[in-house]
């Protein structure tokens, strides 16, 4: 038992250690370590920058301490006191000047880094304006000079400056794609803070809440999805369109009484909670349930979203708890299918 409690002790630094490194792996889009634009590329170059230094000076004190060990052991035998250097002016000055000259290193760059990355954008009249709200537990995103406000997908056209206005509806959240950029706070008290990022390449991002802000936190999640400045034009002009109220007529009656009390489509509806236009074309639904297609082609797409908006419609609260969506368990099947397979229907055609 001793033996065994004596391996165990010796063991757990390292899976300590261990458990710090995979603390840092996770979803390659979820990575500062794969900067894909110029913000991302300049935080992760003054990481490496830091990382080398940091590295060079643990080896060069790791050298330095088995030599030592090494070479001034006391051999059997020698009795004799070994030389005392306290007060060496030498070494004093050694060890005070170089950690100045590391740190002048490391400081110049981090400095110029912080003063480039504090910019403000939002009066640039090439940059794309963003209003970010942030809300128990979901994202909205405002395009002031464009008329638009949408939720959980942020689109931005390529090559871009995206300026962000970001502030919170609640508690303290904080606005993170860690592809593109930092993060950035979204404090209460009607404080805004700003920030900008630019994505010189089409795709999907994903973003998530990066302050503790409840039980949902860790499911807090949206997108960034960059398209060609053709295609953003179509999603803007997609996004303005006019939008019909469902066909069956008992289904578009319990979709305004039971949705548009709170939700938005098109021109229609309140403003409280996300805007659903488009909602058939977005990555996701809740930020969390994604629309892909099953590897077993057993169900396309378009099955995904409506399965999707099926579950998350009916029950809110078993996927993200606490996101204050009531659920619709009296809802009867039809009206669940009808209202789900609309939402799923409400497609934006512009790439």
């Amino acid at each position: 038992m001793m033996n065994r409690w004596q391996f165990l002790k010796r063991l757990a630094p390292l899976m300590a250690m261990m458990a710090l490194v995979l603390a840092a792996c996770g979803r390659e889009d979820l990575s500062t370590l794969n900067p894909q634009g110029p913000v991302a590329q300049q935080q992760f170059d003054l990481m490496k920058t830091s990382i080398i230094i940091m590295s060079g000076v643990v080896v060069v004190v790791f050298a330095i301490s088995l030599y030592v060990i090494i070479r001034f052991r006391r051999r059997s035998g020698d009795k004799t006191i070994p030389k005392q250097v306290e007060g060496s002016h030498k070494l004093e000055i050694i060890w005070t000047v170089i950690p100045i000259i590391l740190l002048v290193i490391l400081g110049v760059p981090t400095v110029q880094s912080v003063f480039d990355l504090s910019k403000d954008y939002s009066k640039d009249p090439d940059a794309v304006k963003v209003i970010v709200t942030s809300h128990l537990y979901w994202w909205e995103f405002e395009y002031p000079e464009l008329g638009i406000k949408t939720a959980q997908e942020l689109v931005i056209p390529t090559g871009k400056t995206i300026a962000i206005e970001a502030k919170t509806a609640d508690v303290l959240h904080s606005f993170w794609v860690p592809s593109l950029a930092g993060k950035i706070d979204t404090n209460p008290a009607g404080n805004e803070n700003k920030m900008f990022f630019s994505a010189p390449k089409k795709g999907v991002y994903l973003g998530k809440c990066a302050e503790l802000c409840g039980p949902s936190h860790g499911l807090m999640d949206f997108k960034v999805k960059s398209v060609d400045p053709a295609a953003f034009d179509r999603w803007t002009a997609a996004i303005k369109a006019p939008v019909a109220l469902p066909s069956d007529p008992a289904i578009a009656k319990t979709f305004e009484d039971r949705c548009l009390s709170c939700h938005a489509v098109g021109d229609m509806g309140g403003p409280a909670y996300p805007n659903l236009t488009g909602i058939g074309s977005r990555e996701s639904v809740g930020g969390i349930l994604v629309n892909v297609e099953a590897d077993d082609k057993k169900y396309s797409h378009e099955d995904t979203i409506y399965n999707n908006l099926y579950k998350w419609i009916k029950d809110p609260e078993k996927f993200k708890p606490g996101n204050q969506m009531p659920d619709h368990k009296d809802l009867t099947e039809a009206e669940l299918k009808g209202i789900s397979e609309y939402l799923a229907g409400l497609k934006l055609d512009y790439e």
